[in-house]
């Protein structure tokens, strides 16, 4: 059986209780053999917005994963520069792992505007299955995605994720508005973010997730 990579992508800014709930239910609904979180440093739909630097984030993410040893993180998108663009990491992940599955992981939303995506056809072909988080009672229309990239019906695969109101804007949020966050965050991830100062009012804080 070749082996089955899952790649879950974000800022995690910061990692939250969520991401590790939805990263868990990925793996096992998708029967991955490992999920790499790969961090983005330079989204491209983020670049109008602060984020929190990088070593910072590479910490909090080593910190909320390392007591799962089928959660790795993958430097893919960090020792190369931007933009980063989903098919270069899963050809990239491809070439380092040669004869591996490569499943991306996005979001229902992000399913929907896949057709709009750096050469959206060409992800389809790199990729094994599209991993999707579909939250209950979305049903997301495949017949209009096939008109536009076909055979993306024969690649989604969906993960059941339970509804999650948690986001990292509202973490930050509470922490600059000095409201408790301790439970939204692993503890690791809580006490760094504690002993480095990290989203106090000093920062901006109105940034999407």
């Amino acid at each position: 059986m070749p082996e089955r990579i899952g790649l879950f992508g974000g800022t995690f800014d910061p990692p939250h209780l969520g991401h590790l709930i939805l990263a868990s239910e990925a793996q096992s609904q998708l029967e991955l053999d490992r999920l790499l979180w790969t961090l983005t440093p330079e989204p491209p739909h983020k670049q109008d917005q602060p984020i929190t630097p990088v070593e910072h984030r590479l910490a909090m993410v080593n910190l909320a994963i390392q007591d799962n040893p089928s959660f790795e993180l993958s430097r893919v998108e960090l020792d190369r520069p931007g933009p980063h663009y989903t098919l270069d990491t899963v050809k990239l992940i491809a070439d380092q792992n040669p004869g591996a599955e490569i499943v991306p992981i996005i979001g229902g939303d992000s399913l929907r505007d896949l057709p709009t995506w750096h050469r959206p056809k060409e992800i389809l072909y790199a990729c094994h299955w599209v991993g999707v988080m579909r939250r209950p009672g979305d049903t997301p229309n495949l017949e209009v995605l096939e008109s536009k990239l076909p055979g993306i019906s024969s690649k989604v695969h969906y993960v059941d994720a339970p509804l999650l109101e948690i986001a990292s804007r509202e973490i930050r949020s509470r922490i600059a508005n000095g409201e408790t966050f301790r439970y939204y965050l692993p503890k690791p991830v809580y006490e760094y973010i504690e002993q480095n100062q990290l989203y106090h009012q000093s920062q901006i804080v109105n940034r999407k997730s």
